[in-house]
This record gives structure tokens, sequence and C-alpha cells, in this order.
């Protein structure tokens, strides 16, 4: 099947079936939030005693991390989770859209708790999301429950629309209502959030890679919660190993400008350019699974 591109370039290759991500999908779990919510993931066992979450990215839910989560659990480096952010997946409460902004980082803390609940060989939790899910994993190594994750894993984090590494738009990928943003955010500063489920953001998804699963637009509070509310704080409040891997062709990132972007935060980071990947080949990519596999051995 030949690649496909929206308008603007952004490749989605890596949602194709023909990669192998679907027959290597674990059945949905679930655990339960302090809400009383039932949250899906899925699992992928490993001998090891490293619990490695990923977040997806927007837009999408856990399935097409399925070849890299695969790898790295087969490879007995770690043992990994790969939850359905709450708003997203074949069968979420509300698609697109949350309670409450800091929701997405208490769901999280649940996770980490079931999860040491449920294995007590867990030793150390590394925290990790791709895209979107980078810039959560982000957001919440900034937050009240940082200290939670030993290790960060960011694989292609969109840091925020004011950061160096985002091209404009995300390469074409996300439709955002600007002036109703701006509009909020104003609101919000002054303690108005009872407009927060207003639809801001929405996603160019080909119709042939949709399923009825995808989640193609979001309220005001689920687009600000799955962001960095200030990357540079945020990065700077990681002191513990963390691993920037991107591709060279992202189309919705610029690559070369993670290190001098993060590199003042976190003088200690690892930052990686995989050759010849794109933003979602990133996961499917053998070189950048090998790299990921190598840093968490060495945790």
């Amino acid at each position: 099947m030949p690649i496909r591109t929206n308008a603007d370039g952004l490749s989605f290759e890596a949602l194709v079936s023909e990669q192998g991500a679907v027959s290597q999908l674990p059945s949905l779990q679930r655990f339960e939030a302090r809400d009383g919510t039932a949250l899906a993931y899925r699992h992928y066992p490993s001998e090891s005693p490293t619990a490695l979450i990923v977040l997806h990215g927007s837009g999408t839910d856990s399935k097409y991390l399925a070849t890299f989560a695969q790898a790295l659990a087969d490879a007995g480096v770690a043992m990994v989770y790969t939850p359905d952010v709450r708003g997203h997946g074949p069968s979420p409460q509300r698609r697109g859209d949350i309670d409450y902004i800091a929701q997405l980082e208490d769901d999280l803390a649940d996770f980490i708790y079931h999860i040491k609940t449920e294995n007590s060989v867990v030793s150390q939790v590394v925290v990790g999301g791709h895209s979107s899910g980078g810039g959560l994993a982000v957001r919440f190594a900034g937050g009240e429950y940082g200290h939670l994750a030993s290790a960060y894993l960011l694989l292609a984090p969109y840091l925020g629309h004011d950061a160096p590494t985002v091209r404009n738009n995300s390469g074409g990928w996300a439709e955002p209502s600007v002036a109703k943003i701006i509009a909020l955010s104003l609101l919000n500063k002054l303690g108005v959030t009872s407009l927060n489920g207003l639809t801001v953001l929405r996603f160019n998804l080909p119709p042939e890679y949709r399923n009825g699963s995808e989640t193609l637009a979001y309220s005001y509070r689920l687009m600000t919660g799955f962001n960095p509310s200030n990357y540079r704080d945020e990065l700077r409040s990681i002191n513990v190993p963390s691993l920037f891997l991107s591709g060279a062709e992202d189309e919705a990132l610029f690559a070369d400008r993670f290190e001098p972007t993060v590199r003042p935060h976190i003088p200690d980071a690892e930052i990686v350019i995989v050759p010849g990947t794109s933003h979602l080949g990133l996961l499917v990519s053998e070189e950048g699974i090998e790299v990921v596999r190598h840093w968490l051995k060495g945790l």
C-alpha cells in the first residue's frame, strides 16, 4: 500500500495494518481512576522489573504503539503499558473531552499506582510518550506527580505551540481555532472555566484511516491538559534520566531543534535523531527501537 499523506505532507504509514501492529495487539484491560471511571490500557509482559508507560499522540489511541511496545517487551528491557488516554479509544465516556484540565495527570498517577499494586516486582516506572503523549509526559514531570517516574522517554514530543521544535500547525495535522483558544485562555485566567468544553482543535486524519475509534476534535480542557503548560519550567524539573528521540524526516516537528531547545534545561539529557525517519515512522523504526532498548537496558 502506498504511503498516504495529508495535503501538507504528514505521513500515516505507521497506522497501516501492514506494519504488523494489529496482529500483535493485546486485548484492552481496565483500571479504575479516582473518579470511578474504568480506563483502558494494553499490557506487553516481560521478565524485566522496569515498567514503561507509553502515552499515544493526539487523535488516535494505543493501537499504533503495538510494534514499538512489543519489540521492547520481547527484548526483555521493560514490561510495557500503553493506556488509551481519557477521551480517546474505541469507547470513551466522552470522546474528545475531559472533566478538568489536570485530569490526565491525575489519571496517569492513578495508573502508576495500579501498575505497582498489580505487579509487585516493578522496581522502577519510566513515563514515556509520543508526540502529544510526550507533551503530557513533560507536563506530568513538572507537576505534583513528577517524582513518581524514575526516567522519562520522550518520542518526538510536542512541547507546545510556542516551542521552536514545532512546525506550523504540526505539519498540517492540527487545525486550531486560534481566536477561540485565546478567548478561553483569557477567561481561564479570570477564573471562568464554564466554557472549557467548547471544541477548539481538529485533526486531519485521511478517511481511509478512520475506523470509528479516532478522536478528531478536542475540547479546550483536553487540548490544554494534553500539552505542556510551560515547557521550559517543566523540562527543568526533570532530574532523572531522560531520552529525547526524534526522526530526521519528522513532518510535524523540527528534529534538529531539540538539542538547542532541551539542552539548556536538561544538561544531561540524551538527545538522538534517527536518520530517514518520519513522525509516525519513529514507532516502527528498527534503529529507533534499538536506541530505546539500549537506553532502557542502561537504566
